[in-house]
């Protein structure tokens, strides 16, 4: 184990010393944790990120459901001792699977085990990745001017993401923090949300045209995409911008890089990139670009409006655009694009859209 990882066991096995502590002062054992609200989120000043607030819930082994909760996280604290001993690693679908023989600690469903996850990431301020925890195989790629070097089991290896790579690209590492950049001639990132866009940008050397380093988030991005934006933000100064679709559940993938996700707000300050900038499909791209759409679903139209009492679209641009997409009744996808040719994203609406802006 290194200093971290010891550092971080410390702090899990306090959880239970806390839980030993009380029951030897004849207390009924309870714990407190923040509430993953959005009502409970609000905007820290000084790292310009959505962090949690003030409110608690508290789990108490007074009943029946408590005191499973504490069991289930005691066995899991267990569990991820013995991982980080023996050096060992799982992903959150194995560790659901590896409780069926837990008896009455047997987690019902992977959402459960993946909220304990996160409790304990907040109650011990550390991330599963230190837990030796990791997601499914996510699949994120990047492409661009950029070079690194990878701590890998072979030992270091340094890859250039556009020389290096097929069009595919350099595929994004579960602990970005082992990256290290060693060169960069980007001007800038763009982040996109869909394969097809991805795909367009890369066939049409957007990348080389632009000085751009092309991220691709495969949908709601991976913890390990966002920290890659942050750091190419923070520690080369790149500015960052954010491709997606024109509907309610991509501007949550925006809001989920730029303010940081509300069921992870503990983690905001390590992983949202506040400067981040949303670049479309917007609703007044749909008016000003004639873009074909569709009819808003009744889904649609309830994520719309529960985005308009979201804190972290409190902004003038957000509540105008979201308001025009009500009164429009429509939603639009990138590829709608395609209705002035195959070139027009790299040739027109991309320049167009990072010109006012000020990136190019």
């Amino acid at each position: 184990m290194n200093e971290i990882e010891r550092k971080c066991l410390s702090n899990l096995l306090s959880i239970l010393e806390n839980f030993y502590e009380q029951m030897k002062e004849g207390k009924i054992p309870e714990i407190e944790i923040s509430t993953r609200t959005k009502f409970n989120i609000e905007f820290n000043e000084d790292s310009g990120v959505w962090i949690y607030g003030n409110r608690k819930s508290t789990t108490s082994a007074k009943t029946i459901k408590g005191a499973l909760k504490i069991l289930k996280m005691a066995y899991v604290i267990g569990f991820l001792k013995e991982q980080l001993r023996v050096n060992k690693s799982s992903t959150l679908r194995e560790l659901y699977y590896i409780t069926e023989g837990w008896g009455y600690a047997k987690f019902e469903e992977q959402d459960e085990s993946d909220r304990l996850i996160e409790d304990l990431e907040i109650l011990s301020d550390y991330q599963r990745e230190h837990f030796h925890i990791r997601p499914e195989e996510d699949g994120a790629t990047i492409v661009g001017p950029i070079k690194i070097r990878e701590e890998t089991r072979r030992g270091m290896k340094e890859i250039h993401c556009q020389d290096d790579v097929g069009e595919g690209g350099y595929q994004i590492p579960v602990n970005v923090d082992k990256i290290q950049f060693l060169e960069s001639n980007a001007r800038f990132v763009i982040a996109i949300e869909t394969g097809g866009m991805r795909d367009r940008l890369v066939e049409n050397r957007f990348d080389e045209k632009f000085d751009a380093i092309i991220v691709h988030l495969k949908g709601q991005p991976a913890r390990s995409t966002r920290r890659l934006l942050k750091r190419l933000n923070t520690e080369l100064n790149l500015p960052v911008v954010v491709f997606t679709d024109g509907d309610p559940w991509s501007y949550r993938i925006y809001a989920s890089v730029a303010y940081g996700s509300i069921k992870s707000a503990h983690l905001s300050e390590y992983l949202a990139t506040p400067k981040a900038k949303f670049l479309g499909i917007t609703p007044s791209d749909i008016v000003r670009y004639d873009l074909p759409a569709d009819k808003l679903n009744d889904e649609d139209i309830k994520a719309l409006n529960a985005i308009l009492t979201d804190p972290r679209f409190e902004t003038e641009f957000w509540k105008k655009e979201v308001r025009l997409q009500l009164e429009l009744n429509k939603k639009s996808e990138q590829q709608a694009l395609a209705k002035y040719g195959l070139d027009y994203v790299t040739d027109v609406y991309l320049p167009e859209k990072l010109s006012e802006i000020g990136i190019t």
